[in-house]
């Protein structure tokens, strides 16, 4: 505890000789502390039992009239009894000073004639016994009221877990019915988006059914098709910030788009993103709306992302989007994306989409793959070809483990973009 400027310390002062009162005030004032006197005992008394005063030090003379400085420190303790005592006497009986001391009436005497230090040191040690004595009881009040409090947070503790016990039971009925809810929330911004734009409402139902055949072939992890499957239904949610008119003119004649129009529709991702946040707990949605109409090659929008930037979810639906939206015949519009595969799309994306959509189509015996399910002894349906039409792998081969060793490492540096069919 830092020590109480001089000027903050009370000191009571009690002689009937105004002489010594006077001198006592001049040597004290001038250290700085504020100075209460009094020439009769009983006047002090009165101020002590009346007055808020605290006072750090009372000092009297021992020779009064109507008490004496012990029986008016004695009863000085009563009303005050953390304030540091001190005798003035002339006449020195030890015994009495020293009975004084040790019943606690007094902390020192001081005897008269003093010296100017001693006088000074004597208060400033009465001073700091004092603001010890303070400190004291603020820290047992403290821990009488921490003990108090503890005591209490005990209590309220055992009351608290029982509330959150209860509340958890609560919590996992809300979860368990937002859970059944989540869907039906989806559904009715479908609802939403198709009032606002009919077209619109049938091209995001179309991109969920092939989406839902790509998560049907079981390729993705589950947190990937949970993401794909909701952010189709979200996908063109974005477009509801735009003017009928304007998404009429791109989705039939996005040649006429002025240039503000067009900059607008490029910021339809960025849209969903924000619409879609109410699907926060899988942070990919939002990531995968803005992210649906990147390009493999870098010249998608709005962030223009390039390769393995791009989310794994958006890679599968921008296919899907791009499908739906090119409005070409179902044969013209594979082929398209087949041309568009390592440029537009991922090629890997493209094959898993060609695997959803198509397979029901391929001849018998015979289906499409991955790259990634590519296996030593698996025989070709159809020859593998580089980007520039250069044969790899003949039809007809069953790939050795060293064949395919050296696809995948032409893949890394010349990627492979056609489809990939072998027999069963």
């Amino acid at each position: 505890m830092a020590a109480a400027a001089p000027n903050n310390v009370k000191i009571l002062i009690v002689d009937d000789d105004e002489i010594i009162l006077y001198a006592l005030k001049e040597t004290l004032s001038a250290s700085g502390y504020t100075l209460f006197l009094h020439t009769n005992p009983l006047d002090a008394l009165e101020h002590l039992e009346t007055k808020d005063d605290q006072f750090s030090v009372i000092i009297s003379d021992q020779r009064m009239t109507h008490m004496t400085g012990l029986e008016f420190l004695t009863k000085a303790k009563k009303v005050q009894p953390d304030a540091s005592r001190i005798l003035i006497t002339g006449v020195v009986t030890m015994k009495i000073v020293i009975d004084a001391v040790n019943r606690g009436e007094i902390f020192r005497f001081l005897a008269k004639p003093w010296m100017r230090e001693e006088l000074l040191a004597t208060i400033q040690n009465a001073v700091q016994r004092y603001q010890l004595l303070a400190l004291n009881q603020s820290l047992q009040d403290d821990t009488l009221q921490l003990n108090e409090q503890l005591s209490s947070a005990n209590s309220e503790l055992t009351d608290k877990i029982r509330e959150l016990t209860e509340q958890k039971r609560a919590l996992d009925a809300a979860n368990s019915a937002l859970a059944r809810n989540f869907d039906r929330s989806i559904n009715l911004a479908y609802k939403i988006l198709s009032t606002y734009h009919q077209t619109l409402g049938q091209e995001t139902k179309a991109v969920v059914d092939i989406c839902d055949l790509i998560i049907q072939t079981g390729f993705l992890d589950m947190q990937t098709a949970e993401i794909l499957r909701i952010s189709a239904w979200l996908n063109n949610i974005g477009l509801i910030g735009v003017s009928r008119d304007t998404v009429d003119k791109y989705r039939n004649m996005p040649e006429t788009l002025t240039p503000r129009e067009r900059e607008e529709i490029k910021q339809h991702p960025v849209y969903g993103q924000s619409l879609a946040s109410f699907a926060g707990d899988l942070d990919g949605v939002g990531e995968t709306i803005r992210s649906s109409h990147e390009r493999w090659d870098g010249s998608g929008y709005p962030d223009a992302l390039r390769g393995n930037r791009i989310p794994v979810a958006a890679r599968y639906l921008a296919v899907a989007i791009y499908y739906v939206e090119c409005k070409l015949p179902k044969e013209q519009a594979l082929e398209q994306i087949l041309r568009m595969s390592g440029k537009a799309f991922e090629p890997e994306a493209v094959r898993l989409f060609m695997k959803a959509t198509r397979l029901d189509n391929l001849p018998k015996k015979v289906r499409e793959v991955l790259f990634s399910e590519l296996k030593p002894g698996m025989r070709l349906a159809r020859g593998i070809y580089s980007a520039n039409g250069l044969m790899l792998v003949p039809e007809g081969e069953a790939l050795t483990e060293r064949q395919l060793e050296k696809l995948k490492d032409y893949n890394l540096i010349d990627t492979i973009n056609h489809r990939l069919l072998v027999f069963q």
